[in-house]
């Protein structure tokens, strides 16, 4: 059949821009980290539109239904529009992250915190370790 009629995983999920390089969408397919119904699919799986896949990379969940084919890789803009992310809001990052207490970093080299410093610290955190 001609390139046309089919199109692997790894190659549409590197054109859709969800992952920097084919071999990396490649490792994700054979690691278990793209599922289809909730089964491991092989890369060399061939995707239709309609079809919904739960794509995991790092600590972000998504859940894609394919609108449309691509077969290269084009701009962002583009690439969004051949797919529908279905994943629910609380499954999202941005969403997770909403939760995280802000982690306060101090630059290297600055030395103690003053005592200003100190409040403006406990001030941003609610006083979490305020003593009774």
């Amino acid at each position: 059949m001609a390139e046309s009629e089919k199109l692997r995983i790894d190659k549409y999920l590197w054109a859709i821009r969800l992952f920097k390089t084919r071999s990396l969408a490649t490792e994700a397919c054979k690691a278990g980290r793209v599922k289809i119904k909730g089964q491991n699919i092989k890369p060399s799986a061939i995707v239709k539109p309609g079809d919904v896949y739960q794509v995991s990379r790092g600590i972000e969940k998504k859940i894609i239904e394919v609108v449309a084919l691509l077969y290269n890789r084009v701009e962002a803009k583009l690439a969004v529009t051949m797919y529908k992310d279905i994943t629910p809001l609380e499954e999202t990052h941005a969403f997770k992250s909403m939760f995280h207490a802000p982690v306060l970093k101090r630059d290297r080299g600055t030395g103690r915190p003053t005592k200003r410093d100190r409040r403006e610290i406990d001030d941003l955190t609610g006083n979490l370790f305020e003593e009774d």
